[in-house]
Protein backbone atom coordinates (compact mmCIF):
# COMPACT_ATOMS: atom_id res chain seq x y z
CA UNK A 1 0.00 0.00 0.00
CA UNK A 2 3.23 2.46 0.31
CA UNK A 3 5.12 4.26 2.71
CA UNK A 4 2.58 5.97 5.90
CA UNK A 5 4.91 8.87 6.81
CA UNK A 6 3.34 11.81 8.85
CA UNK A 7 2.24 13.97 6.32
CA UNK A 8 0.04 11.49 4.88
CA UNK A 9 -1.45 10.25 8.37
CA UNK A 10 -2.58 14.12 9.01
CA UNK A 11 -4.05 14.33 5.55
CA UNK A 12 -6.48 11.31 6.66
CA UNK A 13 -7.04 12.65 10.20
CA UNK A 14 -7.95 15.46 8.17
CA UNK A 15 -10.55 13.88 5.65
CA UNK A 16 -11.68 11.57 8.37
CA UNK A 17 -12.65 15.11 10.31
CA UNK A 18 -14.31 16.48 7.36
CA UNK A 19 -15.94 13.41 6.85
CA UNK A 20 -17.93 13.00 10.66
CA UNK A 21 -18.29 17.05 10.55
CA UNK A 22 -19.86 16.51 7.55
CA UNK A 23 -22.42 13.83 8.86
CA UNK A 24 -22.54 15.66 11.92
CA UNK A 25 -24.17 18.56 9.99
CA UNK A 26 -26.00 16.64 7.55
CA UNK A 27 -24.07 18.42 5.11
CA UNK A 28 -23.40 16.48 1.40
CA UNK A 29 -20.80 19.47 -0.02
CA UNK A 30 -18.92 18.57 2.61
CA UNK A 31 -19.26 14.97 2.74
CA UNK A 32 -17.85 14.93 -0.95
CA UNK A 33 -14.66 16.98 0.22
CA UNK A 34 -14.29 14.49 3.10
CA UNK A 35 -14.62 11.89 0.64
CA UNK A 36 -11.80 13.09 -1.11
CA UNK A 37 -9.66 14.11 1.47
CA UNK A 38 -9.71 10.66 3.03
CA UNK A 39 -9.21 8.89 -0.59
CA UNK A 40 -6.32 10.55 -1.10
CA UNK A 41 -3.96 9.07 1.47
CA UNK A 42 -5.72 5.77 1.62
CA UNK A 43 -5.12 5.44 -2.48
CA UNK A 44 -2.21 7.33 -2.00
CA UNK A 45 -2.81 9.43 -4.69
CA UNK A 46 -2.16 13.91 -5.16
CA UNK A 47 0.52 15.65 -6.61
CA UNK A 48 3.68 15.18 -4.01
CA UNK A 49 3.20 11.32 -3.38
CA UNK A 50 4.45 9.92 -7.03
CA UNK A 51 7.10 12.81 -7.01
CA UNK A 52 5.09 14.57 -9.67
CA UNK A 53 6.40 18.07 -7.79
CA UNK A 54 10.42 17.09 -7.66
CA UNK A 55 12.27 19.12 -9.28
CA UNK A 56 14.58 17.32 -11.95
CA UNK A 57 18.64 16.40 -11.13
CA UNK A 58 20.53 19.46 -11.88
CA UNK A 59 23.44 18.41 -14.42
CA UNK A 60 26.86 18.47 -13.22
CA UNK A 61 29.46 20.39 -16.10
CA UNK A 62 32.62 18.61 -16.03
CA UNK A 63 35.38 20.62 -16.44
CA UNK A 64 36.07 19.26 -19.82
CA UNK A 65 32.80 20.61 -21.28
CA UNK A 66 32.97 23.36 -23.56
CA UNK A 67 30.38 26.56 -22.31
CA UNK A 68 29.51 28.05 -25.43
CA UNK A 69 28.00 31.71 -25.42
CA UNK A 70 26.48 33.75 -27.80
CA UNK A 71 26.55 37.64 -27.81
CA UNK A 72 23.39 39.42 -27.72
CA UNK A 73 22.96 43.10 -28.91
Amino acid sequence: MGHWDLFRMIRLGLGLLILVQAIVTKDVTSGLIGLLFTAMPLLNIGCCSTMGCAPSKPRHISETDEISFEEIK
